[in-house]
């Protein structure tokens, strides 16, 4: 009826790519780390941009937080479809590859710590050299945006609030990927993508990748209350346990018992997980054909895909 991955196919994608992607050589998964903290970075950035409007800030906060909240997602469009890696989204990914014994749990350690500290180098990158020295918020309403954005964000909330909303961010987050990796084609893959991410952004939730920017850029600019402890205990501690649960818990575990506990893997476009070729082939832009090979011929005219000309030969 759709054309477009079925829960259970897209459950078994998630699972293939979790088991590639935590196989990658680890100087990859690093870099692939920085890529997405970089890119989410530029989406943060313009979410304080079109924030900062004392009017609507003062008049109508909910709508201003709601247009800022449709154009974000832009930035998680561009590390799904480039292939990069959010810690947050590996909570997902590699947790589902491991409950479905495609992967190690000490790999799955592995990948959350590397793309957690690449994603923290891009995001200061980001901070430090594009935003920073570059003057993007150095004065007028997006310097005051800036200020209000992490007082509100960081200083206000207490330990257990920021926790509670880092659960929500990821759940949502995760399942944009979930979406998104259901898509057949690019536009299907950016709808899925936007509207769970927006859902996020516009109830003030708190994503631990997404603070990386948001905070350090307060510190840059002498928020006042803000400082690097205040980051480590606030921003970074109850965000990152609240998004594992977010996204490991409420979305990877739950989609992995309800689609493929007990169950045969599904087969994906005619072809099955082969354990032997994970990592050595491409994971980019949601692709599902790695850690595959080809189901036998009279197995692919049981799942309606036409037969080879040597299998019909052999026939």
């Amino acid at each position: 009826m759709y054309n477009c991955y079925t829960p259970a196919e897209t459950t078994e994608i998630v699972s293939r790519a979790g088991a590639a992607k935590a196989n990658t050589r680890l100087d990859k998964i690093f870099m692939s780390g920085v890529m997405a903290g970089m890119l989410l970075s530029f989406a943060c950035a313009t979410l304080l941009s079109t924030s900062a409007s004392p009017w609507y800030q003062s008049e109508a906060p909910g709508l201003i937080r709601t247009i800022a909240a449709l154009v974000f997602p832009y930035g998680l469009c561009m590390i799904v479809l480039t292939g990069s890696d959010l810690c947050t989204g590996s909570f997902l990914f590699t947790t589902v590859a491991v409950l479905h014994r495609r992967l190690s749990v000490p790999k799955m350690l592995l990948h959350w710590v590397l793309t957690f500290f690449g994603n923290l180098a891009g995001s200061l990158f980001i901070v430090a050299i594009i935003t920073g020295y570059g003057g993007v918020f150095d004065s007028g309403a997006y310097l005051d945006e800036v200020h209000s954005f992490v007082t509100t964000k960081q200083v206000k909330p207490a330990f257990h609030q920021v926790f509670l909303r880092g659960i929500g961010a990821n759940w949502l987050v995760c399942l944009a990927c979930f979406l998104g990796m259901s898509g057949r084609e690019y536009v299907s893959k950016i709808v899925g993508i936007w509207w769970p991410t927006f859902a996020f952004v516009s109830l003030g939730f708190d994503h631990v990748v997404a603070n990386m920017f948001f905070v350090p850029m307060g510190i840059w600019h002498d928020t006042p209350g803000v400082t690097v402890g205040l980051y480590i205990w606030k921003g970074i501690i109850p965000a990152l346990l609240g998004n594992i649960i977010g996204g490991g818990l409420f979305v990877g575990t739950y989609f992995w018992y309800f689609y493929l506990q007990g169950s045969e893997a599904p087969v994906i476009d005619g072809n099955v997980f082969d354990a032997s070729s994970v990592g050595l082939l491409d994971v980019r832009s949601g692709n599902v054909d790695f850690g595959l090979r080809r189901k036998a011929a009279d197995e692919e005219t049981l799942h309606g895909t036409p037969p080879s000309e040597e299998s019909e030969k052999k026939h």
